[in-house]
């Protein structure tokens, strides 16, 4: 279901940054107000282009969300208060806490809304080695390279 809500908000998205856009570009004189002389197949270009759109939507919470682990050793009431104040510097807080496991959401509401339309959700679910983080794949990475380097950084292997 989160993935069906995902590609529907993309395509919303999508569809009104191009409308917008092209909007925009009839309004300065660039192109066309006539749909029929804006496109070459007139009213018909225009369910192609949705449906292209609708591909790409549908293509994309694949590759942009992801859940990764991320190797953080020690008791989980050691770790918690280091990861609440990581997540904090990175404009997260605490949205619940469920155990052990964490979700966390941006503070502004300005970066909620940019983050493709309030998907700025990152979830932490406990494993034996450390945590499952999951949310925009960009955002994990981040995430997971920072906690393993602020938490694993002082080990050293011999």
């Amino acid at each position: 279901m989160k993935y069906i809500v995902r590609v529907l908000k993309y395509f919303v998205l999508v569809t009104v940054v191009m409308a917008l856009l092209l909007l925009v570009l009839a309004l300065l004189g660039y192109v066309e107000k006539d749909v029929d002389s804006m496109f070459r197949n007139g009213w018909k270009s225009i369910w192609q282009i949705a449906l292209m759109f609708l591909v790409v939507a549908a293509i994309y919470p694949r590759f942009g969300f992801c859940k990764r682990g991320a190797i953080v050793p020690g008791a989980y009431e050691d770790i918690r208060p280091g990861l609440v104040r990581y997540m904090a510097g990175r404009g997260y807080e605490i949205e619940k806490e469920e155990g052990e496991n964490l979700s966390f959401r941006l503070k502004s509401p300005l970066q909620r809304f940019l983050r493709l339309l309030f998907e700025d959700r990152i979830t932490f679910t406990r494993d034996r080695a450390g945590f499952y983080v999951e949310g925009r794949t960009k955002d994990v990475v981040r995430i997971v390279s920072g906690l393993e380097a602020l938490f694993n950084g002082s080990r050293t292997d011999n």
